[in-house]
């Protein structure tokens, strides 16, 4: 039998069914159902489960970065995200119930043939996942909701996991998000029977968020600071009597605030309210009423509707390490970030991205183990640079510019980079840039596969296998320069060089040696 490509196997011992499979994701957030996603498509069979009992029900994460759009594009869903989301709108201060003035709180940007996405894109979170759960169904995946993750063990083979099918009954009353909001209720009558009552793996990924399961079990700390002892209250509602056109401001006496930020694709707001009174905020739907009327000039009755609301302080975290043997961690679950700048949820994706062609790499393409290691080697010190930036915006020291739209982020002093040609050195992110036959180069990038650009030269290249790696001829083109450029499956540039001495053996390292003329 099969649930969700995953093959069910009876244990000797009878103890019951198991269910044996590649990977299993902990949590079906942005990060669990990004990485299942890239492994399906590279035939990995992939178990993910999620306590909850439905898909995350609020708008948290909405701000979604270019860099995380060139992800999605090549995971398959950037046109998806683009119909249902719309560009940062203006901020507008309000005080005493007259608009003061625009706040412009993001750097103007334009797409270029190098870059051809501006940002930040706005997104409901919700929506967000939706989009990538519906994606991974058509990969043939899915997602057992209600199943909490009650056990774990590793040995020098895989990972063996106990799970309760019954996680997500309480969470399932409270997780619900109102029909009228629009989002399509997700839970387990979507997949299924659950899955088996253990799981054998071969290795295991914690996406599982910041009060993360795996990682407590793991006994791996968090290392950080408290960015702001002001608790914050985030919510979903609904305003008809107040515009869309502008993120609404709404700063208060004692420097605190509470805003409004149109969703797109909804009729809903995301709204955000600082508490710097020392009090706690009140979640209830009565609560975030009375919070709106008390700190803007509407009235209770004005807000229709309360769809979600959540509170926090904000905190910068990061895990002590990535991974304990064949156990990752990826998204919040190793790093937790202050909301200013939009960084978590896109640091999250990219977790899962970086990690998911490694993973394939071993699993289906005999890569050395050792390839695994550079995961934690790359994405610790982006983590780390991400969380300091998120603290900055946070408490006014940077402004949201060129670092937030993550797009200048690479691995150069990472273990996988060898060599510099042209413009352009290994870790680089890899440019866009028009094709003669109207193509771009982000459609020969997009899929599964390495990529080999020569461009402005034709040297002779070593024997290459033409199932894992495609090659194409360019023109010179400035972003690149001349030279040949070995592009990785997660969009950065692994080895370049003038020539193709080096190449072969970079290859060997990654589980590749390949290419199919395009």
């Amino acid at each position: 039998m099969e649930l969700n490509n995953v093959k069910e196997a009876v244990a000797d011992t009878g103890a019951g069914p198991v269910a044996v499979v590649d990977v299993l994701i902990v949590g079906a957030g942005p990060t669990g159902l990004a990485l299942a996603c890239d492994l399906r498509r590279r035939g990995v069979s992939v178990q993910v489960v999620e306590r909850e009992a439905r898909l995350f029900p609020g708008s948290r994460g909405k701000g979604v970065q270019p860099r995380t759009l060139e992800v999605l594009d090549d995971l398959g869903v950037v046109e998806r995200m683009l119909a249902y989301g719309g560009p940062a709108p203006v901020g507008m201060i309000w005080l005493n119930g007259e608009r003061q003035g625009e706040h412009r709180m993001f750097e103007e940007t334009r797409p270029t043939a190098a870059e051809p996405y501006a940002g930040p894109w706005l997104v409901p979170q919700w929506r967000t996942q939706e989009i990538l759960y519906a994606r991974l169904r058509e990969l043939g995946g899915g997602v057992a909701f209600g199943t909490a993750l009650t056990g774990l063990a590793q040995d020098a083979d895989g990972v063996t996991a106990e799970l309760s099918a019954d996680g997500g009954a309480a969470a399932g009353a409270t997780a619900a998000r109102a029909t009228a909001a629009g989002a399509t209720a997700v839970g387990a009558s979507a997949v299924g029977t659950p899955p088996s009552r253990t799981v054998r793996a071969r290795y295991a990924v914690a996406a599982d968020g910041g009060r993360s399961t795996v990682r407590s079990l793991l006994g791996i700390g968090m290392t950080g600071e408290t960015v702001d002892p002001a608790p914050m209250l985030v919510a979903d509602v609904r305003i008809p009597s107040l515009d869309r056109l502008n993120w609404h401001i709404f700063p208060a006496d004692d420097g605190s605030f509470l805003a409004a930020c149109p969703l797109p694709g909804t009729a809903d707001f995301q709204l955000t309210a600082q508490f710097k009174d020392g009090s706690a905020p009140d979640t209830s739907a009565a609560g975030v009423r009375a919070l709106v009327a008390a700190r803007t000039h509407l009235a209770v009755s004005e807000v229709t509707d309360v769809l979600w609301s959540s509170d926090f302080r904000p905190r910068a975290a990061l895990a002590d390490r990535f991974r304990d043997g064949r156990i990752f961690l990826a998204g919040d679950a190793a790093h937790v970030h202050s909301p200013a700048g939009g960084q978590g949820l896109n640091t999250s994706v990219q977790d899962a991205y970086n990690l998911g062609w490694k993973l394939g790499q071993v699993l289906r393409h005999g890569a050395p183990a050792g390839l695994l290691d550079t995961y934690e080697q790359e994405r610790r010190p982006v983590a780390a640079d991400m969380l300091g930036l998120s603290t900055r915006i946070h408490r006014g020291e940077a402004r949201r510019g060129a670092a937030t739209r993550q797009l200048g982020l690479g691995y150069r002093e990472g273990p996988l980079s060898t060599g510099a040609a042209g413009a352009l050195c290994a870790g680089d992110r890899a440019p866009d840039g028009p094709l003669p036959d109207g193509t771009t180069v982000f459609d020969v990038l997009r899929g599964p596969h390495f990529t080999l650009l020569a461009v402005g030269t034709a040297p002779e290249l070593p024997p290459l296998d033409p199932e894992l790696i495609r090659v194409r001829e360019l023109d010179a083109y400035a972003p690149y320069g001349k030279g040949l450029f070995l592009v990785r499956p997660d969009g950065y540039v692994g080895w370049a060089g003038d020539d193709a001495s080096g190449l072969a053996e970079w290859l060997r390292g990654v589980g590749a040696s390949g290419a199919r003329y395009a």
